[in-house]
């Protein structure tokens, strides 16, 4: 049911894109542009235009969220003045800070959180995307800012588990200084340990073997 919806929605913003008016067309395409090139300016001015400050892609990604997933500073300035939903999230769930985390952009999160945007949710959650990346900067940033170290994503995996799987020795580190649990287990019963072991990464599972985790 949940892919149905996902699947409606997008072809109702596919539908919105196709149906727009060349001009309507013309001006996406300069916003895009703008917000690859960081030019505040030229976002400023199709704003005051009249350009929806929650206009979304084809794809369901809003402005602030393609602005965030390129690490674009000016630009997200610009349209968090404009009051965008900091809430939304794409199709497929992720936020605007949840781009900027997962891609290191760690000053984008920072002007994203102190606009208001959520650390914590429902699902993957910020500080889980950064985990996957060993984004710690971002990570450190989150955690200060109250994020739920031991929050799971639907399937149960945590940050721990993430960074563990791929071998971030500095983010499990990160991770466990401010209470990660590595014995919680996910849907599929791994824990840390065991998703660092299968993915042979010894330097973290001596970590996690010295913090007294045997399974």
């Amino acid at each position: 049911m949940k892919n149905l919806r996902v699947t409606t929605l997008f072809l109702i913003l596919a539908a919105m894109f196709i149906s727009a008016t060349p001009a309507q067309a013309s001006a996406y395409e300069d916003m895009l542009l703008a917000i690859r090139n960081d030019n505040e300016n030229v976002v400023t001015d199709l704003l005051r235009r009249g350009m929806d400050v929650d206009t979304v892609s084809p794809q369901g990604e809003t402005l602030l969220m393609m602005a965030a997933r390129e690490g674009k500073p000016a630009v997200v300035r610009v349209i968090l003045a404009g009051m965008p939903r900091l809430h939304a999230r794409s199709p497929i769930g992720e936020s605007a800070l949840m781009l900027a985390a997962i891609h290191g952009h760690t000053e984008v999160a920072r002007m994203l959180l102190d606009a208001g945007a959520p650390v914590n949710q429902s699902g993957w959650t910020p500080l889980i995307y950064a985990a996957s990346r060993n984004r710690v900067d971002v990570a450190r940033l989150l955690i200060g800012k109250g994020a739920e170290v031991n929050a799971s994503a639907d399937n149960g995996i945590t940050a721990l588990m993430m960074a563990a799987r791929e071998g971030h020795l500095q983010m499990v580190l990160l991770l466990m200084e401010h209470g990660a649990d590595p014995k919680v287990v996910n849907a599929a019963g791994h824990s840390a340990l065991s998703l660092a072991v299968s993915r042979n990464h010894p330097e973290v599972e001596k970590l996690l073997r010295r913090a007294g985790v045997t399974n």
